[in-house]
């Protein structure tokens, strides 16, 4: 019998593993979305977003564990949720030669139940290019044209793995009020992404991936709340004192370095840059590019993983 978390599910995904001989791809990911809500997975490209993606739109099976959609089992009922599902894919192929319109018609043609043509062009600002071959796209234009596609048949749920990959901040930012749009119009959404600032402004609650496994979930307050309750005071690394005195700062817990960077994790910001300052000053030196924040995803990054996501 289906637990009660299950139950009330959109998207339930329990203990699956998928491997690829030696590899193992995805390695017991389990996580619960729940009806209306923007659930991210969140890692470096490889982690096994993409697969874990792939397996609950139906397009592997898993080697073990469960994946229920729409209260359906993917392996059961494929049939039954592709038609209230809608996908886009990280890597589109469009047909060329057919125009926008051709296209968002040819792909509504496969269902029964479809928005009108005229209200996916508005929505994905596409109005414009609605003649326009779909070769003629920009990058920005081909990634709306692709979510257009994933409405075609007015999903309940829809799936969108990395859809702001290689587009510049202000096609981002436009495809970021897309994606609120649907939420607005209480659709569930499952979307992949490497981008930090994307994860914390789109996601009620992600899942952070590293090689396969997820190594937390939360709200982006659960994630920092549970490793963090200090300020990270950053300097460059150049010229920086050792370790060792760092570590001995007043209220440091721990010294992180992060490529050309220092961060010094302290529970007292004042007391803690007025102590760096005597050490530096007592070298002739002083921090270069000092500036104070609060702890973020990248940190808990850092904090699961050792390394930073851009790596």
């Amino acid at each position: 019998m289906l637990g009660r978390a299950r139950e009330d599910a959109v998207i339930a995904v329990d203990d699956v593993r998928k491997a690829y001989g030696a590899v193992q791809a995805v390695d017991g990911v389990s996580f619960h979305v729940a009806k209306g809500e923007i659930f991210g997975l969140l890692g470096p490209n490889g982690a096994g977003k993409t697969t874990t993606m792939e397996m609950i739109e139906g397009l592997h099976a898993p080697d073990s564990g469960e994946i229920h959609v729409l209260g359906m089992d993917v392996r059961r009922s494929a049939t039954a949720i592709k038609s209230r599902v809608g996908v886009q894919l990280q890597t589109a192929a469009l047909y060329p030669q057919l125009t926008v319109t051709e296209l968002i018609e040819l792909f509504g043609s496969f269902f029964g139940r479809r928005p009108a043509t005229e209200r996916l062009l508005e929505d994905l600002e596409l109005t414009e290019k609605r003649n326009a071959r779909t070769k003629t796209l920009s990058g920005g234009q081909q990634q709306r044209l692709s979510v257009a596609l994933a409405l075609v048949n007015d999903p309940e749920v829809v799936f969108l793995d990395e859809p702001t990959t290689g587009l510049d901040p202000a096609a981002r930012q436009g495809l970021w009020a897309v994606i609120r749009r649907m939420q607005r119009e209480d659709r569930t959404i499952l979307m992949t992404t490497h981008y930090m600032e994307e994860a914390e402004a789109l996601c009620d609650r992600l899942a952070i991936m590293d090689h396969g496994k997820i190594l937390d979930s939360g709200t982006v307050d659960d994630l920092i709340g549970r490793r963090f309750r200090e300020r990270g005071v950053h300097f460059r690394r150049s010229g920086a004192p050792e370790k060792e005195k760092l570590e001995a700062l007043p209220a440091v817990s721990r010294v992180v370095y992060e490529e050309d960077e220092v961060v010094l994790y302290t529970s007292d910001v004042p007391a803690t840059i007025g102590g760096l300052l005597e050490l530096t000053g007592r070298a002739r030196t002083e921090p270069a590019d000092l500036m104070v924040r609060r702890a973020s995803l990248e940190d808990v990054f850092l904090d699961l993983t050792g390394r930073a996501l851009r790596d």
